[in-house]
């Protein structure tokens, strides 16, 4: 058994650019790359596995023919997806469903709950994250007006601060910004507002205001984001949150640390810096950019080197 590392797909957005090659060096296929699904089994985008036994396989194969490796799960579909994403223009406003709605509106699609970690920002950045009205009659006549400025709340944001998103929040990130993303595997967006945005064909693109009403909770509660921090040997462990969707952690290594997961598999991506990770005396290459899965049973790794990773599991 080894570490499985991971090729990852990129998708053209509207608003993205070019962040993921100057800060990844990706070699990204559009001058428009908004998103790095890093870490997937989606229909839409499934990561391939770059090495071992299982090299070319996608994520979503390996996930149905090796459950093994993942702790043989109950979970039909693989829970979690790790993106990257370059918004380099202003996203469009908007919710996501929880698993009950999006089961029966979305085909059977996953929920979407997510998180943020800023991996960076222009200075001075802000996101909306939320709203002002009180009941739902409000939201819906806010919307009819387009009274976004009254409507939308918005937060100062810099480098290192970290967002939990639940489902039914209303949310985008803005200009001028670089987030690693942990969520549910979904792929449901419903737009409230995109400031009247053309796609290149020049039509309006399209809005999901039903169904974007009917998801958003009201009134909007903030979800509060305690990090822990622990320090072992050479390794400081942040723990960002710990949910019934997913929890999410931050390695800061400087030297050799020593890690053990037998019965938990993980999603690491490292955001800065290098290193080596050895495991059963076979190194393997890390650096910023790169994506693997710790397969449940692996037993003990360490990690050489001064580098940050993401880390999160179901």
């Amino acid at each position: 058994m080894q570490p499985l590392f991971l090729k990852p797909v990129f998708k053209e957005r509207i608003w993205g650019g070019t962040a993921l090659q100057t800060e990844f060096d990706y070699d990204i296929p559009y001058e428009k790359t908004g998103e790095c699904w890093a870490i997937s089994a989606h229909p839409n985008g499934p990561s391939i596995i770059e090495n071992g036994p299982y090299a070319g396989m996608a994520m979503d194969e390996l996930w149905k023919k090796h459950p093994e490796l993942f702790g043989n799960p109950k979970d039909e579909v693989f829970p979690l997806l790790t993106k990257i994403l370059d918004a380099n223009m202003d996203l469009s406003v908007q919710v996501h469903p929880e698993d009950s709605y999006a089961k029966v509106h979305e085909n059977g699609e996953l929920g979407k709950t997510e998180c943020w970690f800023i991996l960076d920002c222009k200075e001075g950045a802000d996101m909306i994250f939320g709203h002002n009205v009180k009941t739902k009659e409000e939201l819906i006549e806010q919307i009819n007006k387009g009274n976004w400025n009254e409507l939308l709340r918005r937060v100062k944001i810099k480098p290192g601060d970290f967002f939990y998103v639940p489902s039914g929040t209303i949310h985008a990130l803005c200009e001028g910004t670089l987030v690693l993303e942990t969520q549910q595997s979904s792929d449901t967006t419903y737009r409230v507002y995109d400031y009247d945005r053309r796609d290149d064909n020049g039509n309006l693109r399209e809005l999901h205001l039903e169904k974007a009403i009917d998801v958003t909770t009201v009134p909007h509660h903030d979800t509060e984001v305690a990090p822990k921090v622990e320090k072992r040997k050479n390794v400081t462990i942040i723990t960002f949150v710990e949910s019934e969707f997913f929890s999410v952690y931050k390695w800061d290594i400087k030297g050799e640390a020593v890690f053990s997961f037998n019965d938990q598999y993980l999603l690491l991506s490292v955001i800065k810096g290098d290193g080596v990770l050895v495991h059963n005396g076979e190194k393997y290459s890390l650096k910023k950019g790169t994506h693997l899965i710790i397969p449940v049973g692996l037993g003990e790794f360490e990690v050489d080197g001064d580098c940050e990773l993401m880390v999160s599991h179901p």
